[in-house]
């Protein structure tokens, strides 16, 4: 993991599937959603920016999250697709290069670092897939940017 930093993040519209799924279905789960949003979007003449998993709750075993795009501007809702919002506010932010595999320890050391800074982090965490895997994607090139909103 990069070296984190305190940044200021704007709320940024976005189009979404949420759901509580078990941890062994969250991979599943993703695929799906981004297929649905996609799709969605395509229809409406949306052009989707960043793709996003933003967690709504801490994991367990299950895990509430938003699966989606940020998009341009609010877009209508569509069966299980939504409007939602990626939210404003202070954030610890890190880039993390490598494995999905190893998120979970990107994000402890995340959470770590954050509280050796003097900060409590807060509920709304989020990660922003850069690099679009594809099956030949070597999996130790892959960029994701992790985003943590502070409680103070």
């Amino acid at each position: 993991m990069e070296t984190p930093e305190i940044i200021s993040c704007q709320a940024r519209p976005s189009a979404v599937v949420r759901g509580t799924v078990p941890m062994d279905q969250v991979r599943t789960f993703y695929d799906r959603s981004f297929t649905l949003v996609a799709e969605v979007l395509a229809r409406q003449g949306v052009q989707p920016a960043e793709a996003f998993g933003h967690y709504l709750s801490p994991p367990s075993d299950t895990l509430t999250l938003e699966v989606g795009f940020t998009v341009p501007a609010p877009v209508a809702g569509e069966g299980e697709v939504l409007a939602a919002e990626l939210p404003a506010g202070r954030a610890a932010f890190a880039t993390h290069l490598g494995p999905y595999d190893d998120l979970g320890a990107a994000w402890g050391r995340l959470g770590e670092w954050i509280g050796a800074q003097g900060h409590t982090p807060g509920p709304d965490l989020w990660e922003v897939y850069v690099t679009e895997p594809t099956p030949t994607t070597d999996p130790a090139t892959l960029r994701t940017d992790l985003y943590w909103l502070l409680a103070d």
